[in-house]
């Protein structure tokens, strides 16, 4: 395809802006140190995932079988049933909880959802899209649940069934619900109709590898969890997974003959490179490799909370966190380091952020608090 000097010129623009933007985000879960540059040739291909990755498909130019690995990687991590567990690459950690809420709501469709004020904020959407009743749960001052408030409200709706969603590194401060306190407070209230689900986007890619532990995985009492694929492993392509029962997905299963296989996905097409990238990258790693990587993070995460409050500022992470809390930052230095705040500021420590950057980081906070208590000063 020929390209006019316009085109080329556009292009070249994109690429520099993209990598300045790039060079500067600390705010974001996203992890940019990856190459797929040996998977390159397969973008020749229209790679199409459709229908379910564990069955036979009329339409053969697809990576299922590089796909069944990632769910294998992942539910072995998960501690989930070898005999019972099932599961699909998808465009991202919302679309794997939409599928999680989708058996829940399957499996009870008289339930109420349950989910705390911290929770991801596409969860609404996706409960609302599901049409199920909800009720929002408060969260402790480090973002977790606050179980006391979950009990409370759980034991006003005993007749009805319960789905709750649990998340395992929040938003902003990165906190995690113990799902086996959950599953406690349901056994306590003999709820015996309920229904887990654990949103670990962020987390659940390094949630086996955190000293203490936390519980979070199906052996802990989740029946599905949902990770994002391009946050701590790292994708060009937005990505995720969901971990389920096969029993459970079997409810929802409905056989296509124009595909030759069982519609058991969100979206009928599916991107095919994605689960190609996942499998690639976790080929390259392997557990032990995560675990170093996980490690690597927690160490810059631990330099930059000790530096910042080295230097004045009121910074904390919750425990095993790569998710470093201060309080709100400029405008400027917001936009410079494209930095996600709401009541508080962050700054999450991904595998490819290092020392220096850290460091020109708090360089640039120091100057322009100094900057202002000067001013602050000259006006008196």
């Amino acid at each position: 395809m020929k390209t006019s000097k316009n085109q080329e010129s556009r292009i070249e623009n994109l690429l520099e802006k993209l990598k300045e933007a790039r060079d500067l985000f600390l705010g974001y879960p996203v992890s940019k140190d990856f190459d797929y540059s040996r998977l390159y040739e397969f973008f020749k291909y229209p790679i199409n995932n459709l229908g379910d990755p564990y069955e036979p498909s009329t339409y053969r130019v697809q990576t299922h079988e590089m796909e069944r690995e990632v769910v294998d990687f992942f539910a072995e991590m998960f501690r989930a049933n070898p005999k019972d567990y099932w599961g699909y690459v998808t465009n991202g950690g919302s679309e794997s909880n939409l599928y999680g809420l989708y058996i829940a709501r399957e499996l009870f469709p008289k339930a109420m959802v349950y989910f705390s004020e911290s929770t991801h904020y596409s969860v609404k959407k996706t409960i609302h899209l599901l049409n199920i009743p909800s009720i929002v749960i408060r969260s402790q001052e480090n973002g977790e649940i606050d179980y006391a408030d979950l009990e409370n409200t759980l034991q006003f709706n005993r007749h009805k069934p319960a789905i709750i969603l649990t998340t395992f590194g929040t938003t902003m401060k990165e906190a995690k619900d113990d799902v086996s306190k959950v599953k406690s407070i349901l056994k306590k209230l003999a709820i015996q109709d309920h229904y887990i689900h654990c949103d670990a986007a962020l987390s659940g890619s390094y949630g086996a590898f955190i000293e203490p532990r936390i519980p979070f995985d199906f052996q802990d009492g989740a029946d599905s969890i949902s990770i994002s694929g391009h946050k701590f492993i790292g994708s060009p392509i937005p990505t995720g997974v969901i971990i389920t029962r096969r029993s459970s997905k079997d409810r929802i299963a409905k056989g296509i003959s124009y595909i030759g296989s069982s519609d058991t996905t969100i979206t009928g097409s599916r991107n095919g490179h994605s689960p190609l990238f996942l499998w690639y990258a976790l080929k390259n790693m392997g557990m032990e490799g995560l675990k170093k990587r996980y490690l690597k993070s927690l160490e810059i995460a631990n330099y930059c909370k000790s530096e910042l409050i080295k230097n004045g500022v009121d910074a904390w992470s919750n425990e095993g966190a790569i998710t470093v809390v201060f309080p709100k930052v400029s405008d400027k230095i917001k936009t410079k380091w494209q930095l996600a705040t709401e009541e508080v500021t962050h700054v999450i420590c991904m595998p490819n952020v290092t020392k220096d950057q850290i460091d020109e980081f708090i360089t640039d906070f120091v100057k322009e608090r100094e900057s202002v208590i000067e001013t602050e000063l000259l006006a008196i």
